[in-house]
């Protein structure tokens, strides 16, 4: 028979045993058919998937006398390679290659690709250039089959993946140096890799060359770039895109869609997360439950649990089976509000929906009892877990061990280490550390370095949480050299220290007054890359101050704002006030005026303190300068402003200005209060304004505040003396 008629004959296969009947009829021919023939019914066999069968049908091609060709062997190894057995594929080309057949381009293409579907990619690359060195000269297929390769490299780290990414961005250059054309499928493949590079731009040139060539962007290559966009925060950009898409009448697909609504998400969109989710419904797309679940999520962090709850019996009301996620998400979000009733009830619904709670459950449940003190409640949960059957993981535990260390219960907390060693698992770097916090609490410190020194023999190194701890425990025992020594181990153990390491060496110093011994840690801190931050010139400030160096503390200041790190207001207020209090009232006038010219925004509490100082030291009319100051800088006094300065004229002696603003106080939304009332109560009995005074305290008492003792005692006195008169 012709090979014409055979492949026409082949083409007409619809099932396996028309191809199998005609096998035997060929290989009981005498003479047999050419290879060639046995080649095409093989290949027809391959296209419907039986790979096992062709393999054996070819050892018994080989039984029978019928040698194979370059062309049945590379069936042979394209089957192995479906099989997942691409070691028996490259056993065949070794086979070839002693019969004296020289592979081709489509032959190692085949165990390249083979080498891909088993994430062997190394293996594949190094196969794919050996291949271009032997003189093949690549097709297509082969170089994407490395492209998909490199971008499907499985559960590799970043690192490995980031390579590979790298890898497939220089091949996809190469392959127009060996005249390969690229196609949709590899400029996708590329868009890809320069988006999980982070190098969007350098996408949207691919996709620019595409369209310079013919090419057509699908929704694909949209979504990569969508993608792309949002990992790189570009959210505004990712939306304009997508609806873009929709205008030229590409229509996305789950992918585009929940890609954007997770980029809003994760930028705190959460508004426009909603109302994009909205579009979806309205454009004819029905959001999935991961598009659900990636909001309610959303939501839950943002604090807006009621909403959360509402897009939940929505997903309830359209018939969609809510998921694991869904819940975990919800009942993270009701302990976080407090509402650990509400989370219990919801897990109880989710059992009666057979939805098995997981061990991300209990842990989150577990943990918010924890944090609110309810430990016994968490325990319970945790006994009615592994009654479950789900077994407690080192999470679990580290949540039981913290709880009660918080509790400064530490035998409690060693109890539960016993019980996990029991359960067949292993404390690890958490574990550890928070004993070793909770014994230098506890004033313990050579137990807690007795935990550590186990912790080592165990094969488990501190990090620089474990670390920070010693730090922070030698310096409050005033063991500088203990700290330092620590510092040191640390380094040669390759645990780098971090900010808050220096941060509470810093401090340390600062409070034996060491500033200037400080000011060098800050300079060997910047040597080593780590910035300091707010805490870090806080503590310098407070440092600086308590030795009276307060212009050199404005100048930290500057540079603290230079360098990007804004003080944070309660910093401010607690450095004024301790100038105020030590009577350095001009050295917190100074440091005042230099965070004013800085361009810091100071709210009422920074003014109020200084207003204070003023009044207190009888400068009264500059602290009516400031407080004046106030509303013209969007401020609004409170009512411990008001009750300074109204104090502060009262002694003075202008009562009647002192009267006028506390009239005045309900203007600015503060009515005033007991304290308030009593100021000028008692300076108006100081200064023999009876009816006035009788007048505020009837209002006073009235309003539900109570007289104090100073203003009772006025009082007392007053009706003393004026019976006395009455008997003299």
């Amino acid at each position: 028979m012709p090979v014409g008629g055979l492949q026409k004959k082949h083409d007409r296969f619809h099932n396996l045993n028309g191809a199998l009947s005609l096998f035997n009829k060929m290989i009981d021919e005498c003479p047999k058919p050419s290879i060639v023939e046995f080649s095409i019914l093989l290949q027809a066999i391959v296209r419907m998937k039986h790979y096992a069968l062709v393999v054996f049908l070819g050892s018994q091609m080989e039984l029978r006398g019928v040698s194979h060709n370059a062309y049945s062997f590379t069936i042979l190894i394209n089957c192995f390679c479906h099989l997942g057995k691409v070691d028996f594929g490259f056993s065949v080309l070794g086979k070839m290659l002693k019969l004296g057949f020289e592979p081709n381009v489509v032959t190692l293409s085949t165990l390249i690709n083979g080498l891909c579907n088993q994430s062997r990619v190394s293996q594949a690359v190094n196969l794919f250039y050996e291949m271009i060195e032997k003189g093949y000269r690549p097709d297509s297929f082969a170089c994407n089959t490395v492209l998909n390769g490199l971008c499907k490299s499985g559960n590799t780290g970043r690192a490995v993946r980031m390579k590979h990414y790298a890898l497939a961005v220089s091949l996809g250059s190469q392959m127009e140096l060996w005249g390969v054309s690229h196609d949709a499928h590899s400029f996708n493949i590329l868009i890809n890799c320069f988006c999980q590079l982070g190098k969007v731009d350098f996408g949207f040139s691919v996709l620019g060359k595409m369209l310079k060539l013919g090419f057509e962007p699908d929704v694909v290559t949209l979504s990569t770039l969508i993608n792309g966009l949002c990992n790189q925060n570009k959210v505004s950009q990712a939306a304009s895109l997508f609806d873009e898409m929709i205008k030229k009448g590409c229509r996305p697909d789950s992918v585009a869609y929940n890609t954007v609504l997770n980029g809003l998400c994760k930028t705190g969109n959460t508004g426009r997360a909603v109302k994009f989710l909205r579009m979806m419904n309205e454009r004819g797309f029905e959001p999935n439950i991961r598009a659900y679940s990636t909001l309610i999520d959303c939501l839950c962090k943002n604090g807006l649990l009621n909403e959360a709850v509402d897009l939940f019996s929505e997903v309830n009301v359209k018939g969609i089976r809510p998921n694991i996620v869904i819940y975990n998400c919800l009942i993270h979000g009701m302990c976080n509000s407090g509402q650990q009733h509400e989370a219990t009830k919801l897990l109880n619904e989710m059992v009666g929906n057979n939805v098995s709670p997981d061990i991300f459950t209990y842990n989150i449940l577990i943990d918010a009892h924890c944090k609110e003190g309810t430990i016994l409640e968490a325990v319970s949960i945790f006994n009615a877990m592994r009654k479950q059957g789900i077994k407690p993981d080192v999470v679990t535990y580290n949540i039981l061990v913290d709880a009660w260390c918080r509790e400064r219960l530490i035998s409690e907390s060693l109890d539960v280490v016993h019980t996990m060693r029991k359960q067949g698992i292993e404390p690890d770097v958490v574990t550890y550390s928070t004993l070793v916090d909770a014994h230098c609490k506890e004033g313990r410190v050579s137990e807690a370095e007795d935990i550590v020194d186990t912790m080592r023999k165990e094969g488990i190194e501190p990090d620089v949480v474990t670390y920070n701890i010693l730090v922070d425990a030698y310096c409050k025992e005033r063991s500088i050299s203990k700290a330092v020594d620590t510092i040191a181990t640390m380094r040669k153990q390759g645990v780098e220290p971090d900010v808050v390491t220096y941060n509470i060496f810093i401090n340390a110093l600062c409070k034996n007054g060491m500033v200037s011994e400080a000011e060098c840690i800050v300079d060997t801190m910047r040597k080593q890359c780590i910035e300091p931050n707010f805490v870090t010139y806080r503590t310098l400030m407070l440092g600086m101050c308590e030795l009276g160096r307060v212009s050199t503390a404005c100048e930290l200041l500057r540079k603290m704002l230079t360098s990007g790190e804004v003080p944070d207001l309660m910093t401010i207020s607690i450095l004024l006030d301790d100038f105020c209090k030590r009577g350095k009232l001009d050295e917190a006038l100074e440091f005042f005026q230099a965070m004013r010219n800085s361009g810091l925004k100071l709210d009422t509490d920074s003014y109020s303190v200084v207003i204070d100082g003023l009044c207190k030291a009888g400068q009264i009319e500059v602290a009516k300068e400031l407080f004046h100051e106030l509303s013209v800088n969007g401020l609004k006094p409170n009512v411990y402003t008001y009750d300074i300065v109204i104090n502060g004229l009262c002694k003075e002696g202008l009562l009647d200005e002192a009267y006028q603003l506390f009239r005045t106080m309900g203007d600015n939304d503060c009515l005033p209060v007991g304290c308030c009332y009593n100021v000028m109560i008692q300076a108006f009995l100081r200064n023999s304004y009876t009816s006035k005074a009788t007048e505020l305290l009837t209002e006073m008492v009235g309003k539900g505040f109570c007289a104090e003792i100073c203003t009772a005692t006025l009082f007392v006195d007053l009706i003393l003396q004026s019976n006395e008169s009455i008997l003299i």
